[in-house]
């Protein structure tokens, strides 16, 4: 993630030495904080931030609603007061084009509703008929407003529905008439039981198109990943690596690492010793201990790092297992741990923003 056009605590070289390929930021923040203009004058995010590689960015309408003082929603659009100064804003479908426009990410996403959970059928059913007509809204704004970096941006599809089958159905059948060039599937990971969660991701996967990339916005954990690869997804946004590192968690093939634990005090050993990233290369869980202890923002960097490397290296370790055929054993194999220390099964809060 790199919500406000960064990813917190790492550079872009950080990012791009940990193999990441691509970043996640969020229109609501950028719209308000720098600014348009000053995104413009820049010449887009890329160059603002120095970031050469694929940016996404998602409508801002969630943060709307997790972050946002006041909100209404309109047909229209949505009414809102910032979370910094409490100024009103107004985004509508083309509004949000407008703003990822000058943004100048590679891939974009309309203005839509995500239900909380748990929420009533009526409500789903309103704030999912409310993202198809948006969607269509925003379909014609991306038609008619010129890209102003002189690369493309694609405009993908969120499916939403919240928990119920038939809006769900409903929203992806409608979709794929519209023919975006990709899917994202939004409303989930926001508090619903993990059973309920997997059988909608099973759901909407059986209902894409299979030629067409499939993103499942805001998830996960690496349990979730393997889980929701194995249905069908192809990619993933996440704040979770930077945010529990930040709070002195690592993740590791052997399941969470609580780096702050008294236990770690004299551990002089590496998070894992397995990793090659910089974190591990150089420093022992005794030392990074010592660090949050002490309050020292290297602790952040550093655990925020490894987390980095080792949701690239679960990637790739998918993709290796997918093309030779070995993905169902090697899942069955690893998953059980991988999911410890997740408390009680219950889906992390991975979609908000960092």
């Amino acid at each position: 993630m790199g919500t406000a056009g960064t990813v917190k605590t790492l550079s872009p070289d950080e990012l791009i030495g940990a193999g990441v390929q691509g970043i996640l930021a969020n229109s609501y923040h950028l719209y308000l904080r720098p600014g348009l203009e000053v995104l413009r004058a820049a010449g887009g995010l890329h160059k603002f931030m120095s970031w050469p590689r694929p940016i996404l960015t998602d409508s801002g309408g969630y943060q709307v609603f997790s972050l946002a003082r006041l909100k209404r929603v309109q047909d229209e659009g949505v009414l809102f007061q910032s979370h910094i100064d409490g100024s009103y804003h107004f985004l509508t479908p083309a509004k949000v084009i407008e703003i990822q426009r000058a943004i100048g990410s590679d891939l974009m996403m309309p203005l839509d509703l995500c239900a909380p959970y748990p929420t009533t059928y009526g409500q789903a059913k309103e704030w999912h008929e409310q993202t198809l007509l948006w969607a269509a809204e925003a379909q014609k704004a991306h038609k008619e407003q010129p890209f102003l970096y002189g690369h493309p941006q694609e405009l993908w599809g969120i499916v939403q529905g919240s928990t119920f089958e038939d809006l769900r159905r409903e929203s992806a059948e409608q979709l794929i008439e519209m023919d975006f060039p990709g899917y994202a599937i939004g409303g989930l990971a926001v508090g619903e039981p993990r059973a309920v969660f997997l059988d909608m991701v099973e759901l909407c996967a059986e209902l894409l198109p299979e030629d067409k990339p499939r993103y499942l916005m805001g998830v996960g954990t690496p349990a979730d990943l393997l889980d929701a690869v194995a249905l069908g997804m192809d990619f993933f946004d996440c704040v979770l690596p930077t945010r529990v590192g930040r709070g002195g968690s690592a993740f590791t093939w052997n399941g969470r690492l609580s780096v702050k634990a008294a236990h770690e005090k004299e551990a002089f050993v590496p998070i894992d010793a397995n990793c090659h990233c910089y974190t591990c290369q150089k420093f022992t869980r005794g030392y990074l201990r010592h660090l949050f202890v002490a309050e020292e923002l290297l602790a952040l960097r550093l655990v925020s790092l490894h987390n980095v490397h080792f949701y690239q290296e679960l990637m790739a370790q998918i993709r290796r297992r997918i093309a030779d055929g070995t993905f169902s054993d090697w899942k069955a194999e690893i998953q059980g741990t991988l999911a410890e220390a997740e408390p009680n099964g219950q889906l992390l809060d991975s979609s908000t923003s960092e």
